[in-house]
């Protein structure tokens, strides 16, 4: 189950090597705007259909769904090859909205088997589960770029192609493996925790949108992952342009730039996910999603004189990569804790919404204030945004049930009492 899940992960983190292509659509005319739009579109389409497959999944099952996800995939890419790869509107329907749709549809798969697999062990299974996610970013990355050459070779419309082939077959293979355990099955040994921290009392999703704690931890979410995917989008053309002012030329900026997207910053990503969720079965979810959202803030503020330097941009990619990871682990794991470990299939995706905000707000920020000349102050704002989520998290306390299920009795109750005396 792990191996499949990791599989179809790593299909799905191909959103993470966008970053790959942008150089070439910049000589095809495009401007930074437009490359983080598609970016931004995907992560959208991804966020807002993981709700609809949240839904499905009890109906569907794990396999089909992932099933529907990779067929998907593999559709977007194959109209994203068309018009040789360039077309901004081609692409934005195929890599952009159409795949992105794909990757909702599949992604809440192997965290919810994972999950009802390992429940003595959430924080550290979702992070293995996601891992793929992050790994996925530096595999397709290398695979078009310097190791497999596909854009030089193929061009874009074949590297597309190519991708939409690899990802639909290898997230079928995948899919085989999704099989939920047994109704009440549990590990040898473990015994299930109680209290309302311990994701034994289960929310609906209507029930868990009328608690504070959702929305406090959306927010945090979704400035922690837009500051994320934010530097994604503009790690090869901020760190370019801050390593040409100091006196390389083009060509080593770009290869610099790409090293730290494609191997530091997917690396750490990928290592991120597993390494924060283990923490958080330790240290507590809550305390692991202050720390990791608080040293983001910090970081995002130093990568502005970091980026001008080869070394210092290593690091710091690495960092932010590192920090982004934990997002993908810890997130799942406080909504099942807060809300419920056998809903979590259901509930995670509305959470989920927040990074999709994320996603279309900071990666577009980006891209205009680049237009504008103006990155440092695009890190600078998503820095401040990581402290105020911080803030927010250290004020989650774990949700009273009894309370959602009584306001929403109450004013189920008055509605239908107003449509009484009006019929």
């Amino acid at each position: 189950m792990v191996v499949g899940a990791v599989l179809i992960q790593l299909c799905l983190g191909a959103i993470y090597a966008w970053s790959v292509f942008t150089p070439t659509l910049r000589d095809a005319g495009w401007s930074r705007f437009q490359t983080q739009v598609v970016f931004s579109a995907g992560l959208a389409s991804f966020a807002i259909v993981m709700v609809l497959a949240g839904r499905k999944l009890a109906d569907w099952g794990p396999q089909r769904l992932a099933v529907a996800g990779g067929v998907t995939v593999g559709l977007g890419y194959l109209v994203a090859s068309l018009d040789s790869g360039t077309d901004f509107w081609t692409v934005l329907a195929g890599v952009g909205l159409i795949a992105g749709a794909g990757i909702g549809l599949a992604y809440v798969v192997p965290i919810a088997v994972g999950m009802r697999w390992f429940p003595d062990r959430k924080g550290l299974i979702t992070g293995a589960a996601v891992a793929g996610f992050g790994f996925g970013a530096l595999a397709w990355i290398k695979v078009a770029g310097e190791w497999g050459e596909l854009i030089s070779r193929v061009g874009l419309d074949g590297t597309f192609l190519t991708y939409a082939v690899v990802f639909a077959g290898l997230v079928l293979l995948g899919s085989s493996t999704m099989v939920f355990p047994p109704d009440g099955w549990l590990p040898e040994g473990f015994v299930p925790a109680s209290g309302a921290n311990s994701g034994e009392v289960d929310y609906t999703p209507r029930e868990m949108l009328r608690t504070p704690q959702f929305h406090l931890i959306s927010l945090t979410f979704a400035v922690s992952a837009g500051a994320g995917l934010m530097a994604i989008g503009l790690m090869k053309l901020w760190p370019v342009e801050a390593l040409t002012e100091q006196g390389l030329d083009q060509a080593q900026a770009s290869a610099i730039a790409g090293t730290a997207m494609a191997v530091f910053f997917s690396l750490a990503n990928g290592i991120g996910r597993i390494v924060w969720g283990s923490l958080s079965d330790k240290l507590g979810r809550k305390l692991s999603i202050i720390v990791m959202a608080a040293s983001q803030g910090i970081l995002m503020f130093a990568f502005i004189p970091m980026a001008g330097s080869e070394y210092t941009l290593y690091a710091a990619s690495a960092l932010i990569g590192f920090n982004f990871g934990g997002n993908f682990a810890l997130f799942p794991a406080i909504t099942a804790d807060r809300f419920g470990n056998s809903s979590v299939g259901a509930n995670y995706p509305w959470v989920f919404l927040a990074y999709g905000f994320g996603g279309i707000v900071f990666p577009i920020l980006g891209g205009w204030l680049g237009d504008l000349g103006n990155f440092p102050l695009a890190f600078s704002i998503c820095g401040v945004a990581c402290v105020v989520g911080a803030v927010a998290a250290f004020l989650v306390y774990p949700p009273h049930h009894d309370e959602a299920m009584h306001r929403f009795t109450v004013r189920r109750f008055f509605h239908n009492a107003h449509l009484f005396e009006e019929g």
